[in-house]
């Protein structure tokens, strides 16, 4: 019975716990504007990550200044070379390790073993984030722990916590040797807090990573999430704290505090210009998936660039086969883009095209409307000038009519009809009024049609080409074609106007179409004149 109450006091308050938590996770949860805002400030520290790197650059520089005025082997030269190599730590690995090596190098002809100690395993963590596994397994099997104080102990387990932890990255999830690796790097944690100062950052930080390690996520979350609260958001274990706190966040399956606490976690990164990081490069990972392939895209290309440039190995791997699986992605849309890039085009060329020929039919059709108000003005010329002549004409005979009237009337009344007949037998009237309506004709007609000589000479034969008389504009020949190109095709109705018989008017025609160089199309090329 007493079991029974004990075990349901347990099972009460194992639930009063899981409540609590429930109820102080659902408080801490992140709303959505305050993730927006964060990723805001992240894309702006992005654009000034040249400037972060400069700073740090120039630091190392002025440590390297510092170390030029020591002797080789001196206890500032040995500090200046460890504070040189760790500022290489995390922003290029190369160097780091090159340092790291040439501490070790100096210590051991010196016989300063603890500092050979210290520069070997330190030398190892690099090796390990380089990829070079194997020489950093046997670097830290070189060292002899059997005569370490604490201090030594502290910066051993540190190391190789770290260095262990680098090798099981390595390895993919669910792979036999990552388990290995990950344990040894929770122990090495492990036997790491009793040697550091309770209520330091270094003991809370490494606190916290251990209960996460240890799937103690409530316990690692108090821890972390005060320490966040108290320490500088640009310094590495605001960064590291961060994203322990962003894993906790992803076991919970809280998106929203999962992308806020990592992109704390890498803007903490670029501010102090630490290129081996893996925040960013998570950060990118996760809004791919939730379909964010731009913001994606900018973070791991910034992932990539910071993982070549810091030599690590371990990152290159990492973010290249997520950013091929984003460059993928990214391709498919441009090619999808360039597809209605290339409708788009097309379309507009089309209505480009519809447009040029719309405008060439607009222009023709505006050429042919002046040409027809040029030949309307032409016609209207015209007009007036038959009209002009026509009146001048009529004038002109009903004058000579009432002359001949006077003059009939005269030689009645005086009885000369002898003369008056003598006068009209002779045909000397009628052959001066012609010559006076040849004259007016001749006029009127060449003032509409100028060249209407020199282009009927061009469809006669050279032989044939005719000459007006001095002192005429025109022949009998031109006069009957000029009638033809009038329109006035009736022979009996030229015969009249031009005093001639019909048989004339025909025989004058069929003569000037046997002196044509075409004579079967000679009638239609004289309608054509003009």
């Amino acid at each position: 019975m007493e079991n029974r109450k004990s075990i349901g006091l347990l099972c009460l308050r194992m639930l009063c716990v899981a409540m609590f938590c429930h109820f102080a996770s659902s408080l801490e949860a992140v709303a959505k504007e305050d993730v927006e805002r964060v990723l805001d400030r992240l894309d702006r520290e992005i654009r000034r990550v040249d400037a972060y790197k400069q700073l740090r650059e120039e630091g190392i520089d002025s440590v390297k200044q510092v170390r030029r005025g020591l002797r080789r082997g001196d206890g500032g030269w040995f500090d200046c070379t460890m504070d040189i190599a760790g500022r290489y730590s995390s922003f290029n690995n190369d160097s780091a390790i090159f340092y790291y090596g040439e501490g070790l190098l100096t210590a051991r002809e010196g016989g300063m073993d603890s500092l050979v100690t210290e520069f070997r395993v330190r030398r190892a963590t690099c090796l390990s984030i380089g990829g070079y596994i194997h020489d950093a397994i046997q670097e830290v099997a070189l060292v002899d722990t059997t005569r370490f104080g604490a201090g030594l102990w502290r910066t051993y387990r540190d190391a190789t916590r770290q260095m262990y932890s680098y090798i099981s990255s390595y390895y993919d999830e669910g792979v036999p040797g990552r388990d290995r690796w990950r344990n040894l790097s929770v122990d090495a944690q492990k036997r790491l807090l009793p040697l550091l100062d309770k209520g330091s950052v270094d003991y809370r930080l490494n606190l916290g990573e251990y209960y996460y390690s240890c799937r103690e996520y409530s316990r690692s979350r108090q821890v972390l999430s005060s320490l966040v609260g108290e320490i500088s958001s640009d310094t590495r274990e605001y960064a590291v704290a961060s994203h322990i706190l962003a894993e906790i966040a992803r076991v919970s399956g809280n998106r929203n505090d999962y992308i806020y606490h990592l992109a704390n976690s890498a803007i903490a990164d670029i501010r102090r210009a630490a290129l081996e990081v893996t925040s960013i490069q998570e950060l990118g990972g996760s809004l791919f998936e939730a379909g964010e392939t731009k913001r994606a895209h900018n973070y791991l290309i910034t992932a990539m660039d910071n993982a070549v440039g810091s030599r690590a190995s371990v990152r290159i791997g990492q973010t290249s086969e997520l950013l091929t699986m984003v460059e993928h992605d990214h391709g498919r849309q441009i090619a999808a883009w360039r597809r209605v890039t290339n409708v788009a085009i097309l379309v507009l060329v089309v209505c480009l095209v519809a447009l040029v020929v719309a405008m060439w039919y607009l222009r023709r059709q505006l050429r042919r409307v002046d040409r027809m108000k040029s030949v309307l003005e032409e016609a209207n010329k015209t007009k007036d000038v038959y009209i002009s002549q026509f009146l001048a004409l009529s004038s002109i005979y009903m004058d000579k009519l009432q002359q001949f009237s006077k003059l009939v009337n005269r030689k009645l009344s005086s009885g000369q009809v002898d003369e008056l007949q003598k006068l009209t037998k002779s045909g000397k009237f009628i052959e001066e009024q012609s010559k006076e309506f040849y004259s007016v004709f001749d006029d009127a007609f060449l003032h509409i049609y100028p060249a209407f000589v020199e282009r009927v000479n061009e469809l006669l034969r050279p032989e044939h080409r005719i000459a007006p008389p001095d002192g005429e504009l025109l022949n009998s020949d031109l006069r009957i074609l000029a009638f033809m190109r009038l329109g006035i095709d009736d022979a009996q109705r030229v015969a009249q106007i031009l005093n001639y018989s019909v048989n004339t008017i025909y025989a004058y025609r069929n003569k000037l179409r046997n002196k044509a160089i075409s004579r079967d199309t000679f009638e239609a090329d004289i309608m054509a004149i003009g």
